[in-house]
């Protein structure tokens, strides 16, 4: 495994072509660290699921340089699925469309519909459109973390979480910190209006400028999809939500809530922006310091404060 810090267009294009010879390349987006692998091919495509410990009947997200590439992956797409990707790539939001006989059972997880979406980060558009330059159709590249892990921000905890998984030819390009810090939004786009299957940067509220959006208990049929686990992004400690800490208990809240006597500090964001930003960085924190219990205090209302209850109370799931 070899780390790339500040690649170069000629690293770069080694990295394109490092994912075409079938090997893996972990990347970063402005949403989380991916773990990438040529979308087409099964091999590869299987080693993501190895590295990761993640079930093999969950689907991945598949990664394109533009809205150009959509028809390679799509049997149909409606026209709002169109204008929302008009309005939002490159950006934090997957779409879930039709499959078309391109996106195989090993990328889709068996299902008839397949996720894409255009990462915004530079260096994420530079390695897809280097891979596109050599042939390649898309990047399955989900985040690069162990399977219901806390989800990576930085190279660093690609390195810690995964460094031990990689194989020598394999790579990690070190982009910085992700801009966002959580997850795309994802939206289920295969019936008559939009379905929001996992809340992200992308606010309903934005979605709804651009077409209807379902209600949340509206009766169409599941579809398998990233972080739809009840527990999951879960760091080793015990995370309690909107509790009291008690002394050694690590704690995370927007700066404007003081740090109780005896609790450790893991962040201090001063707005929703930075909460997601800090937040999987802040329970790594935690692990390093090996705390057992880390107290986090949710914020309250819609849109990016959504995305992130949803991230810690799904990280608090399996702490019980």
């Amino acid at each position: 495994m070899e780390i790339i810090g500040n690649p170069t267009r000629q690293e770069i294009k080694k990295a394109a072509q490092t994912l075409i010879d079938g090997h893996l390349v972990a990347f970063p987006t402005e949403t989380v660290y991916g773990l990438g692998a040529d979308a087409t091919n099964e091999t590869a495509v299987r080693r993501v699921y190895s590295v990761k410990g993640r079930p093999k009947n969950h689907p991945l997200i598949v990664h394109i340089a533009s809205i150009n590439h959509i028809n390679f992956w799509v049997s149909e797409v409606s026209d709002y699925a169109i204008e929302l990707a008009r309005n939002f790539w490159p950006g934090p939001l997957t779409l879930i469309v039709k499959r078309s006989h391109r996106a195989k059972d090993f990328i889709t997880g068996g299902q008839d519909n397949v996720a894409l979406r255009v990462p915004s980060n530079n260096l994420a558009q530079s390695l897809l459109k280097e891979f596109e330059n050599l042939g390649g159709n898309g990047i399955a590249a989900p985040s690069a973390n162990r399977f219901r892990a806390v989800s990576p921000t930085t190279c660093e905890a690609v390195k810690e979480e995964l460094g031990s998984y990689l194989f020598e030819q394999d790579l990690i390009l070190n982009g910085g910190s992700s801009s966002v810090g959580v997850e795309s939004t994802i939206v289920d786009c295969t019936n008559g209006a939009a379905r929001i299957l996992r809340p992200g940067a992308v606010t309903e509220e934005m979605i709804k400028i651009i077409t209807d959006v379902q209600p949340q208990n509206f009766d169409l049929p599941k579809i398998r999809t990233s972080g739809a686990f009840e527990s999951h992004y879960s760091p080793k400690a015990k995370v309690v939500l909107n509790g009291t800490p008690k002394k050694g208990d690590g704690f995370l809240a927007l700066s404007s809530f003081a740090t109780p006597t005896g609790a450790i500090r893991l962040a201090s964001p001063t707005n929703l922006q930075a909460y997601a930003k800090e937040l999987y960085e802040a329970l790594r924190i935690g692990d390093r310091k090996g705390l057992k219990r880390i107290v986090a205090l949710t914020p309250d209302g819609e849109g990016l404060a959504l995305a992130i209850r949803d991230r810690l109370m799904k990280s608090a799931g399996s702490s019980d």
